[in-house]
């Protein structure tokens, strides 16, 4: 068995990055860049575990796209490169951000076969460039660019971080520690994407597929009598309201569900659960807020939604123009792209015997393609 274990570092929050989605969701055709990268690499068959550190709420999506070893992060790039080795069992680590895509294998041998020389191995680039640092000129061959994936003995490595001190890479850690370090030669493709004009220079990456990516969602509510309706985002005149634990808007709720459907994010149950008194009440305009906000985040774009309201009571034929308005400008979109349906079942079932109502939504995703970025 390899006594290599390859950590990569995606729980940053992609601040610099300047976009709603975090860099790390970036689709490679059909593949977010954290995995994209984890793949990659995966491919030399160096490593004996793969180990991706990531932000809380990402990890459970995270796990829907592939079998490796998730991490918390913590709230800067040393706590999560803490974290992350407190699970690695081998003798050696090899470190990385997700941020740095088009690592090549000829890098990561050029790093390997120098593992025993020194207790962190560094790529590097050379400057060609005039240097100056304040007023001194400096002597370019003495600059190094410093570059990841960087390669510790793991018990060091360890050591080294067991501090205060902050470190930008494993290498001044280790070096700070009373270790030693050995330089190979680094790659100017490897360029890592911290904003958002970088994609650029990054030559490996595919644009993000145009599949379209659908979903679906149906939800009911029963009534109750007195308290306020809410539907479609608009407050309807009706002497009955929802039984629910939220405002009972079922219409949202099964928008929700439809956009979570698309992007393959689970239902509205997982993400806001119903004895969780935090959501007691809560205004479902929030959740779609919350929800649109995430999807986003995670590297989706909303295309248009599609909204069947079945109700033998209230009428709402007055109210779709509003829920249309109030609905597009949640999500972001055109009016024009957010379609309301309202019918009735003929009073058959429950809701023809008017004790609920029920709402089929259908929402459609593309990714969003960076490639049109400036």
């Amino acid at each position: 068995m390899s006594d290599l274990t390859l950590i990569l570092l995606a729980a940053g929050s992609s601040v610099r990055f300047g976009q709603s989605i975090k860099k790390q969701w970036l689709r490679i055709e059909h593949k977010p860049l954290w995995q994209f990268v984890a793949d990659e690499l995966k491919k030399s068959d160096y490593f004996s575990d793969i180990i991706v550190v990531s932000s809380k709420d990402d990890i459970p999506f995270m796990k829907n796209y592939a079998p490796y070893t998730f991490v918390e992060g913590g709230e800067s790039r040393q706590e999560s490169l803490k974290n992350a080795l407190e699970y690695v069992q081998t003798e050696y680590v090899l470190v990385s951000d997700i941020a740095r895509a088009c690592i090549k294998p000829q890098m990561i041998q050029r790093i390997i076969e120098k593992q025993t020389q020194a207790d962190v191995i560094v790529p590097y680039l050379r400057v060609s460039d005039t240097v100056v640092y304040e007023d001194s000129t400096i002597d370019r061959e003495k600059v190094k660019l410093i570059q990841t994936p960087q390669l510790s003995k793991t018990k060091i490595l360890k050591s080294a971080l067991d501090t205060n001190q902050t470190f930008t890479d494993e290498s001044s850690a280790i070096v700070s520690y009373g270790g030693t370090r050995a330089f190979v030669q680094g790659d100017k493709d490897a360029h890592k994407i911290t904003f958002v004009e970088d994609l650029q220079k990054i030559p490996c990456l595919n644009a993000p597929s145009n599949d379209i990516l659908s979903g679906n969602g149906f939800d009911v509510h029963a009534f109750e009598d007195g308290g306020e309706m809410w539907l479609g985002g608009v407050k309807v005149e009706s002497p009955l309201s929802f039984k629910a634990h939220s405002d009972g808007d079922v219409a949202l709720h099964s928008l929700i569900d439809a956009l979570l459907g698309a992007a393959g994010m689970g239902d509205i149950g997982m993400m806001f659960p119903d004895n969780d008194d935090a959501y007691k009440g809560i205004d479902s305009k929030e959740l779609l807020k919350r929800v649109v906000q995430k999807i986003c985040s995670f590297g989706f774009t909303i295309i248009n939604v599609d909204i069947t309201i079945a109700a033998q009571k209230p009428r709402v034929g007055a109210y779709k123009q509003e829920m249309r308005r109030v609905i597009a400008n949640i999500l972001e979109i055109d009016m024009a792209r957010v379609n309301i349906k309202a019918t009735t079942t003929e009073k058959l079932g429950f809701i023809g015997r008017a004790e609920g109502v029920g709402v089929l939504a259908n929402a459609n995703l593309k990714y969003f393609n960076w490639k049109m970025i400036g």
